[in-house]
């Protein structure tokens, strides 16, 4: 049996072309004493892998060309010489993209399949429910009758963001792509208001949704959305940031003045808490009450997620690129085989 790797064949200049990747094909190998074979189920695209591609300084060390693209994963344990691990356990783990992998079970932590399905340790329990509710409560610090703003807001951190805040009693107002993401926060992710940046009047409707001004802006996008939030931050706002999404792609810098000197002024007339974090840095913190207050949230239909499936290993690459100009709709995964528990 051979197992297919997805490797970083170039650095790409702009969006990911077809030209930076390259798929392998090798033998499946055999487990080792204190090993495992890990057969890959789903696979989470993220924005982060962008910025893991480029040689740029970064929160963490560039991907060499050749190396297997990296991310999570959900996988099913096919053999086993590891003392913890059986054939058929599901496991969280980050084996990147490719079919099998070899783990010697450090950072795998297993998943019960009756509980929740196994897609949403990469979603809502996972990494990007974790940034928006560390984020959220650590840095954006909500109050009851806030208003909290958050762009991409179908994403699988933005949907989270915007339901949090409901949850703490806060106002939520998603900004998303389109009238059919719009749609889904009002009707099924229960935000308080919705606007579409892509609209001719997004900068009136956004005025219109935040009457009282923005008290917590969940920065994931920059550019033109963020100058615009900007216009309605409120004395003492603060501004989680965990991502720039809008601007992974740029080679070059934004047309126009120099926009850092207003900003800063904002800033000091504000008193802005502009706060940026990887959420990793919470992980020691927050990592536990997290995962008991988001399935809590998650079983009893408080926090609702959305999935966008893509079937086949050999659809990353094009997904990936969707992922980077806004044409998911919801957490993106790639089905990379068959889900063992339905």
């Amino acid at each position: 049996m051979r197992a297919t790797q997805v490797r970083l064949a170039e650095r790409p200049e702009g969006e990911p072309g077809d030209s930076t990747y390259v798929f392998t094909h090798d033998e499946v190998p055999d487990p080792t004493d204190g090993e495992l074979l890990l057969r890959v189920v789903y696979l989470s695209l993220d924005p982060y892998m962008r910025g893991r591609m480029s040689a740029a300084e970064s929160y963490a060390a560039p991907l060499e060309v050749g190396d297997v693209l990296v991310g999570g994963t959900v996988a099913e344990v096919v053999s086993s010489r590891h003392p913890d691990y059986v054939a058929g356990d599901i496991v969280l783990s980050y084996s990147g993209w490719q079919t099998h992998a070899i783990s010697d079970g450090r950072g795998l932590r297993r998943l019960d399949p009756s509980v929740v399905p196994i897609s949403t340790a990469l979603g809502v329990l996972g990494m990007p429910g974790f940034t928006a509710y560390a984020g959220l409560l650590e840095i954006g610090r909500p109050k009851p009758g806030e208003t909290v703003v958050v762009a991409a807001a179908t994403g699988p951190v933005g949907s989270a963001v915007g339901q949090i805040a409901k949850v703490r009693g806060a106002r939520a107002v998603g900004i998303a792509g389109g009238p059919r993401k719009c749609r889904a926060l009002l009707e099924e992710l229960g935000f308080d208001a919705a606007v579409d940046h892509r609209s001719e009047t997004f900068a009136d409707d956004l005025a219109a949704a935040v009457p009282d001004g923005i008290d917590v802006y969940f920065e994931n996008v920059g550019g033109e959305v963020t100058r615009q939030v900007l216009r309605h931050v409120n004395l003492y706002a603060r501004m989680p940031v965990c991502g720039l999404v809008a601007t992974y792609n740029a080679t070059t810098a934004p047309a126009g003045p120099d926009r850092l000197p207003g900003f800063m002024g904002l800033v000091l007339r504000k008193s802005l808490t502009v706060r940026g974090f990887i959420q990793g840095e919470f992980t020691a913190s927050h990592g536990q009450d997290f995962l008991r207050e988001m399935s809590a949230w998650v079983a009893d239909g408080s926090v609702r997620y959305l999935e966008d499936v893509v079937e086949g290993l050999e659809n990353a690459p094009e997904a990936f690129r969707g992922l980077l100009a806004g044409r998911n709709f919801g957490k993106l995964l790639v089905r990379v085989g068959e889900d063992p528990t339905g």
